[in-house]
């Protein structure tokens, strides 16, 4: 399998469930702003409304960092919609919830399950160009937590401000950062 980041996203064409409308998302939405795609199985499940509800408890901050997230699913619009109304977890999203009935966005972001027509839990950060940034992939029975996907946002944010620089492990927003150099080699 190869590496999706630093690519750029693929034309896609997909409705989404926001704010009581059916809209159109495309590729060309992501551009100029940062966007977060967060991929669950399925609608009605047990781990997705947890992590949908998770994003919305965060979604100010995105918004602070001028990043849109979009929740993808497997299944319609028409299904989101429901599951906006009858979940009070799901009720709380403010973003996009888009359906992907056709697998179209599951295998471009390499996280279609083929013999179960479902997506693996994976999250993928974009910058305003439209080129991925991050990445992460995991098994369905492992929720995730958002505050990681601000760190690494913020982090991305941050070396695309600040070229040459590096963030290391754990680092979060206001913490040093590394200049790679001959120097540093075998100084860490």
């Amino acid at each position: 399998m190869s590496s999706l980041i630093n690519t750029p996203v693929q034309p896609f064409k997909v409705q989404a469930f926001k704010d009581g409308k059916f809209i159109e998302v495309t590729e060309q939405a992501l551009k100029g702003k940062w966007s977060t795609f967060i991929f669950m199985p399925a609608a009605f499940t047990f781990n997705c409304p947890t992590e949908v509800e998770d994003a919305a408890d965060h979604y100010a901050e995105f918004q602070k960092l001028e990043c849109e997230v979009y929740i993808v699913t497997t299944d319609t619009h028409f299904a989101h919609k429901v599951w906006h109304e009858t979940s009070p977890a799901v009720g709380k999203a403010k973003f996009p919830l888009i359906g992907d009935p056709t697998h179209q966005l599951t295998r471009m972001f390499g996280v279609h399950i083929e013999e179960e027509g479902l997506a693996l839990r994976g999250t993928f950060v974009i910058n305003p160009e439209g080129v991925i940034k991050t990445a992460e992939v995991h098994d369905n029975a492992i929720a995730r937590d958002v505050k990681e996907t601000l760190r690494k946002l913020k982090a991305a944010q941050y070396v695309a401000k600040n070229p040459g620089q590096v963030c290391p492990a754990k680092w979060n927003e206001g913490a040093k950062t590394l200049t790679p150099s001959l120097d540093l080699v075998g100084k860490i």
